[in-house]
C-alpha cells in the first residue's frame, strides 16, 4: 500500500467517518504561521497538529536537539485527542513540501497507528484541484487508542557513536549539501556532519512541481546509495526532514531504515562527539 494518497482519492472519502485528517502545516521560520493558515482555511474536518506543541517534546539545552520526540504517553494523549483509534485511516498534509507531513506520518506510525497516508502535493495540490476547504473547526470525539510503540525504529546518539566504525552501519544526512559539507550552517551552532555519513538532501526526492519522483526512480536512487546488507539510519538537523527520506523510501517499496530523532542539533551538544566536514 502506498504511503501517499492523491487529492482526487481523498476527495471521495471526506464523509467517511473512518478517516481522520491532520493539517501539519508549519513554517520553521515563523512558528505561528501554520496555525494561522489553518484558521484561514483547511480541509473539511481536519485537526491542526503543531510541530513544536504536538510533535515535539521538551527541549533540554545542552542535551536534546531542536525537535526531540515527545514522551510516548504524552503523544498518545494527543493522538486520542484527534479521535484516532485502530480502525481509523489517518491522512496528513502540509503545504506541499511534505517534510512536516512526513514527520507526523512517521511519528503516528511510531506510536502504533497502522493506517497513515500523506496527501501527495499537500494543501497546494488540494487547492489546485478545486476541492472544498473550510475555516470551521471540527468536532472531535476523544478516542481510546492503545499505543504499540515501535521504539526499535529509532537510534540514539550513543548507539551511533558506538557503531561509527561498523561498515554495515550507514548514516544518511537529509540536509542540503552545503550544510552537510560544513560550508554553511544557518541554524545550528556547529557546521558539518556526523563522520562517515552520506548526503541525500530530502529535496532530491521530488520533481520541480513538488511531487515525489516515481517509486521506480526513488528505488533506483536509494538502492545505489544503500547497497543490500547495510543498516541505514537517517538524520537531519532536528529529526524532521529525515522523515521525508523515510517516506520516500517507503514509497519506493524499501523498508528497514531507522531514524536518529535527535539528529545534528543533538549530536553537537556533546563536545566529545566527532564532527566531519569536507
Amino acid at each position: 500500500m502506498s504511503p501517499l494518497i492523491e487529492p482526487e482519492v481523498l476527495a471521495t472519502l471526506l464523509n467517511d467517518d473512518r478517516i481522520v485528517i491532520i493539517d501539519a502545516r508549519y513554517d520553521l521560520g515563523n512558528a505561528s504561521a501554520g496555525r494561522a493558515l489553518y484558521q484561514q482555511g483547511h480541509l473539511p474536518g481536519a485537526c491542526y497538529v503543531d510541530l513544536e506543541d504536538d510533535l515535539s517534546g521538551t527541549i533540554i539545552l545542552g542535551k536534546t536537539g531542536r525537535h526531540p520526540l515527545p514522551e510516548p504517553d504524552v503523544f498518545l494523549q494527543r493522538v486520542c485527542s484527534w479521535g484516532i483509534n485502530d480502525d481509523i485511516h489517518v491522512v496528513v498534509y502540509d503545504d506541499g513540501g511534505h517534510a512536516m507531513a512526513a514527520r507526523a506520518w512517521w511519528q503516528l506510525r511510531w506510536i502504533g497507528v497502522r493506517h497513515v497516508s500523506v496527501l501527495h502535493g499537500g494543501y497546494k495540490a488540494w487547492l489546485a484541484g478545486k476541492y472544498p476547504v473550510t475555516s470551521e473547526l471540527p468536532e472531535v470525539r476523544f478516542s481510546h487508542f492503545v499505543s504499540h510503540l515501535h521504539d526499535n525504529e529509532t537510534v540514539s546518539a550513543d548507539t551511533i557513536a558506538d557503531q561509527l566504525e561498523d561498515p554495515r552501519f550507514v548514516l544518511v544526512d537529509a540536509r542540503s549539501y552545503e550544510r552537510y559539507a560544513g560550508e554553511s550552517e544557518p541554524i545550528d551552532a556547529k557546521a558539518g556532519h556526523i563522520p562517515g555519513a552520506l548526503c541525500h538532501p530530502f529535496s532530491d526526492n521530488m520533481d520541480d512541481e513538488g511531487r515525489f519522483l516515481s517509486p521506480e526512480k526513488l528505488k533506483q536512487t536509494f538502492s545505489a546509495l544503500l547497497p543490500v546488507g547495510l543498516e541505514p539510519v537517517f538524520y537531519c538537523g532536528s529529526g524532521v526532514t529525515a522523515c521525508h527520506n523515510l517516506l520516500a523510501m517507503e514509497y519506493a517499496g524499501l523498508s528497514g531504515a531507522k531514524l536518529y530523532p535527535g539528529s545534528w542539533s543533538e549530536w553537537i551538544t556533546d563536545e566529545s562527539r566527532p564532527v566531519g566536514t569536507l
